[in-house]
């Protein structure tokens, strides 16, 4: 039975390198890619901006009216959507830069090996040495609180307060973390192809969610914050945070089942339908309630779905490939 089609609907777009990160900046779609360029497309105008000339684009974060990048020459850039290129900061001995965190009220935070330097929006800086290599960092959504994801846990910090950072441990490699909308989880990927949990209160209960046969890359939480969608299975793994227990107990959805490995997951901002990338270059649209789908792009040889975003309205969603391709599809009124 053939899936409906929005394919009709789709723009194809150049991008011309791996695209590692897809971000709306208003109406401008910003690509940051892996040779160090940027792509901002608005209307029917494609414009390149080098952020980082000399080096590839590792990792990327957007809050509605920037680009933020680092890149394997230790520069943090900002790229805003009139295409204006700035550096906001440079790692120690060109390190690396590992991850990136954006602050909803203008903060930043970016790690460089072990090293993780927050800014606030006034532009004082503070610095934290993790216990090992910081290979994730999320700031929770109120208050000015980053968790930082490394070997044998994570460290929930408030870089504006003299306290302790706050280590919670779970045994393994933790690769990225996230927190719920409601800031009563944090969640982060493991290395051991799974998602460890705490619940922060009220009792710093634990949540192990394994099962997974690669490891997860990415993590979307729903407009609501009653679920949590991962990659890493041939569906995505839907797991329901809508209680005070979270998932503990319970088993996940799984959505868009096909022969292809998941490679990343958008939930639309506003309704209960989840954009899921794959592997095989397809992408699909899920409606939680009748599991109906929806096809935007078919499967194509060699061009995996590394990006997928959708604009604020929920009326727009922007993908990007491993293969430099990339497109826009246009939700119909």
């Amino acid at each position: 039975m053939s899936v409906p089609s929005l394919l009709d609907h789709v723009t194809p777009l150049a991008a011309g390198a791996h695209v590692t990160a897809t971000v709306w900046l208003k109406d401008t779609l910003a690509l940051a890619l892996g040779d160090g360029g940027v792509l901002l497309a608005s209307g029917a105008e494609l414009r390149r901006v080098e952020a980082h000339p000399e080096a590839g684009i590792l990792v990327a974060a957007g809050d509605g009216r920037r680009l933020v990048t680092g890149g394997d020459d230790g520069r943090v850039v900002a790229t805003s959507d009139a295409g204006d290129v700035v550096e906001v900061a440079r790692a120690k001995n060109g390190a690396w830069i590992d991850a990136l965190a954006l602050h909803p009220e203008g903060g930043l935070a970016y790690a460089a090996g072990r090293n993780v330097v927050a800014r606030d929006a006034k532009g004082r800086e503070k610095t934290f040495a993790a216990p090992s290599t910081a290979r994730g960092l999320a700031f929770a959504p109120k208050g000015y609180r980053l968790a930082v994801a490394h070997y044998n846990g994570a460290t929930l910090w408030y870089p504006n307060l003299d306290t302790a950072p706050d280590f919670i441990e779970w045994k393994g490699s933790h690769i990225d973390v996230t927190w719920s909308p409601d800031g009563r989880f944090v969640v982060t990927t493991m290395q051991e192809n799974s998602l460890h949990g705490w619940r922060l209160q009220p009792d710093r209960g634990h949540m192990r969610m394994s099962g997974y046969p690669a490891k997860v890359r990415s993590v979307s939480w729903s407009g609501d914050g009653h679920w949590l969608a991962t990659s890493g299975a041939e569906a995505a793994i839907v797991w329901p945070f809508d209680s005070k227990e979270g998932p503990t107990g319970k088993a996940p959805r799984e959505c868009g089942v096909r022969p292809a490995r998941v490679s990343r997951v958008a939930f639309h901002p506003k309704a209960l339908v989840l954009a899921i990338g794959y592997e095989d270059g397809c992408i699909l649209l899920v409606r939680f309630a009748d599991a109906s789908e929806l096809l935007v792009r078919p499967a194509v040889k060699g061009s995996a779905i590394s990006a997928l975003a959708w604009d604020g309205r929920g009326s727009r969603l922007a993908f990007g490939c491993a293969d430099g391709q990339a497109g826009l599809l246009t939700l119909p009124a």
